[in-house]
């Protein structure tokens, strides 16, 4: 029984369940596809309780059968997380670097991107490198500034560490 099944949270299973009738309805969804989605759906289940090595084992299975570069980027994406939230930076950010270059648009993707890039920033400046703080920080900005393009009602944050610091060479509203 896949992972996504065993979840006992009845909307979960309601989702599984609708999500399998979709699949089984839809004309023209190969067996690879279904394959992918079902991976992709464990992948996400092991995921949100915290199973990350079962969850990237999915997700890295899913990759292997997804064609849909969209659907890969979201694939990419989560394996990014999963390492950012294991405290490995420069692997989430190949994966959200991998992810964009699938999905441009891929608000969440560009906002982690500037998250760890701020972050890397704050690390220079504590360690006294000013100079490759201010170059993470300029990096880190343009990368907001992408993503409030796309998405000007989020990221508040971002717009205002923009704006403080003098890195907001946009008009959103």
């Amino acid at each position: 029984m896949p992972r996504s099944m065993k979840n006992d949270n009845f909307i979960d299973k309601t989702f599984t369940v609708m999500a399998d009738l979709i699949l089984k309805l839809l004309p023209g969804v190969s067996s690879e596809q279904k394959k992918a989605f079902a991976y992709y759906r464990d992948g996400m289940a092991a995921q949100s309780e915290g199973e990350y090595a079962e969850a990237l084992e999915n997700y890295r299975e899913a990759l292997a059968l997804e064609q849909g570069e969209e659907d890969r980027s979201y694939i990419l994406y989560n394996m990014g997380l999963i390492y950012q939230s294991n405290g490995e930076l420069d692997k989430a950010l190949e994966y959200y670097h991998q992810a964009l270059e699938l999905n441009p648009r891929l608000c969440s993707a560009l906002n982690n991107i500037a998250v760890l890039l701020h972050h890397k920033g704050e690390l220079s400046l504590q360690a006294g490198d000013e100079e490759t703080a201010e170059a993470l920080f300029n990096e880190a900005a343009q990368y907001w500034i992408r993503a409030i393009r796309i998405a000007p009602n989020n990221y508040i944050e971002a717009q205002n560490w923009l704006k403080t610091t003098g890195r907001a060479n946009l008009e959103v509203y």
